[in-house]
């Protein structure tokens, strides 16, 4: 049977593996289909779309968009992007100069703890144009601050570290809105990746559906099986597709493959199809 994965991260973002070889590595691997879902960014859109050719693996061009509610932060992704999305490469690029601003401040905050990290550093580590808390926690791990990722989050970076900083991020309704208009197929990503009072999530899947949302993403790595049978019966119940995919970083998160998750995770093709079908339904080219 044939499998994929809608849910990768390359170098442009906080991934490992370039948009080249994270296509090749796919191809490879024998998936049939690959999308590049980079966080706030499509800069590795093209690379990965010309290793796709070369390769003969199916391509889908997308992004993947942080934004803030009232229990936390929630993921957008956007498939079938377009090669013209300007209203939304600029939206980005301004996200990403808040971004940039708040990864000052927090090596400011890190400076008085007594651990330097100059932003010459910072940016060579990152090589992409989308900067992050990952890149800054993976230099304090290659410089003995602390002994891995998890540790640099919960030590300094995450919500109770002593180097966080809040970050302003988009309104989910704006996310949605601004992929939907460009003819992307919008999904929620991993929506039980946190534990969410049931009620709300289906009013908000519902407030997200009347702005354009068009799926939700079932397979994920860190979905167990009951969470992927509730999404699918969500999805049905609402009338909106299934996505899936691994969440790859390459060696940010060793343990994932890609087109394998965690424990036994494999996305079919047909989930695929069945996205396509949507999209066709509606006039949208696949």
């Amino acid at each position: 049977m044939p499998f994929i994965d809608l849910h990768t991260h390359s170098q442009a973002s906080d991934g490992t593996d370039s948009p080249a070889q994270l296509v090749r590595n796919a191809a490879a691997a024998g998936l049939a289909a690959v999308a590049l879902t980079d966080h706030d960014t499509l800069s590795g859109l093209a690379e990965a779309e010309a290793a796709a050719r070369d390769c003969g693996i199916e391509f889908i061009r997308g992004c993947e968009l942080s934004t803030r509610t009232e229990h936390g932060e929630m993921h957008i992704l956007g498939l079938w992007l377009p090669h013209e999305a300007d209203p939304l490469e600029r939206r980005l690029a301004e996200v990403r100069r808040k971004r940039d601003q708040r990864n000052a401040r927090i090596l400011d905050k890190l400076a008085d703890l007594g651990i330097r990290i100059g932003m010459d550093e910072l940016l060579h580590e990152a090589r992409g144009e989308s900067v992050g808390r990952p890149h800054i926690a993976a230099l304090l791990v290659q410089k003995g601050v602390v002994l891995d990722m998890s540790a640099a989050f919960r030590d300094y970076l995450g919500s109770g570290g002593r180097a966080y900083l809040p970050r302003e991020i988009l309104d989910p309704e704006e996310a949605v809105c601004l992929m939907a208009r460009l003819g992307a197929t919008v999904c929620l990503a991993h929506p039980c990746l946190q534990a969410l009072p049931r009620d709300w999530l289906e009013t908000f899947i519902l407030r997200l559906r009347d702005c354009g949302l068009s799926a939700i993403e079932a397979y994920h790595s860190e979905h167990g099986d009951a969470d992927t049978r509730a999404c699918i019966d969500l999805a049905r119940r609402l009338d909106l597709g299934i996505s899936g995919g691994s969440d790859y970083h390459g060696a940010n998160k060793p343990r994932l493959r890609l087109g394998f998750g965690y424990g036994g995770l494999r996305v079919p093709l047909a989930v695929l199809d069945g996205l396509k079908a949507r999209r066709r339904a509606k006039g949208l080219p696949c």
